[in-house]
């Protein structure tokens, strides 16, 4: 099939003026993109964190079949932490004497 040259040309006129949009859609998009992120770091960067760190000390042994016991006054673990309670009112009643 013969295409004129003419008609070529039209067509090939038409395509670099579509590839020239797309780069220029390419290029607003890729600003925006940019300005998007830096928007994101302004946002991001006016919440004031607290600098002050507090320590807390934990009283946490382990016994013999691999189970945690932390001191705790109104937690119940169980029974490894009656036995635990026991042993502290012993401690005490010693240290008492």
């Amino acid at each position: 099939m013969y295409v004129p040259y003419i008609v070529y040309e039209g067509e090939m006129a038409r395509q670099e003026r579509h590839v020239k949009r797309l780069v220029v859609m390419l290029a607003i998009m890729l600003v925006l993109f940019f300005a998007s992120n830096m928007a994101w770091l302004y946002v991001w960067n006016q919440y004031e964190y607290i600098e002050e760190t507090e320590t807390t000390t934990i009283d946490a042994q382990q016994d013999g079949e691999g189970v945690n016991i932390v001191g705790g006054e109104d937690v119940s673990y169980g029974s490894d932490s009656n036995d635990r309670e026991e042993e502290k009112t012993t401690q005490a009643e010693e240290e008492k004497r």
